[in-house]
């Protein structure tokens, strides 16, 4: 029962946190806005690691690694985590095993970049009809445009209504279940 909590503790922080990265990672990526209370909200809870992992890890071409590595390193430690309450011999673990944790970090990362963009969109969506003048819709739409705009140009607004979020959340949604699946049975079948 301590175990079952703990797991669930650990896979729910370290999943926050990798989503926050992520956030702060795509925010900066797309250019949004950081004059509003959802990116204050996302500096203020990343900047204890970001700002000292930044000053050995630079950005790239205007690409902030540093916030892309903390994401990573938050999805190995779930992890490294999960396999440890599951009394995994790691001291025993062969280097398939370690590239199979490797991988599944990777994935962990991918699949938390969906749920961003999965997010944004849903939240877009509901701001729309609810109050599309709120203070993040600048970011959400920063967010979702590079998403959103191939796909409004090949489906145009039918009667004034946009179906391109539609579009865009089953695409996810399909390389979450297909892609993403695909590659975690796979990677799993290394332990």
């Amino acid at each position: 029962m301590f175990s079952t909590a703990l797991d669930f503790l650990l896979t729910t922080t370290l999943n926050l946190f990798t989503m926050l990265f992520l956030l702060r990672f795509f925010m900066q990526l797309c250019r949004a806005p950081f004059n509003n209370p959802l990116a204050y909200m996302v500096i203020s809870a990343t900047d204890f690691a970001v700002k000292s992992v930044r000053r050995v890890i630079p950005s790239w071409k205007k690409i902030d690694l540093s916030t892309l590595f903390l994401a990573l390193v938050s999805q190995f430690l779930l992890q490294l985590s999960l396999l440890w309450l599951r009394d995994f011999p790691l001291s025993l673990a062969g280097q398939s095993a370690w590239a199979g944790l490797i991988g599944m970090s990777f994935l962990g990362v991918l699949r938390t970049s969906l749920d961003v963009f999965f997010y944004a969109i849903m939240l877009q969506v509901i701001l729309s009809w609810v109050n599309p003048h709120t203070p993040i819709a600048s970011v959400l739409n920063s967010l979702t445009k590079p998403i959103l705009a191939p796909i409004q140009r090949v489906l145009p607004m039918a009667s004034g209504i946009d179906f391109s979020p539609i579009v865009a959340l089953i695409f996810i949604q399909m390389l979450n279940v297909s892609v993403i699946k695909t590659l975690e049975t796979q990677l799993l079948s290394l332990f």
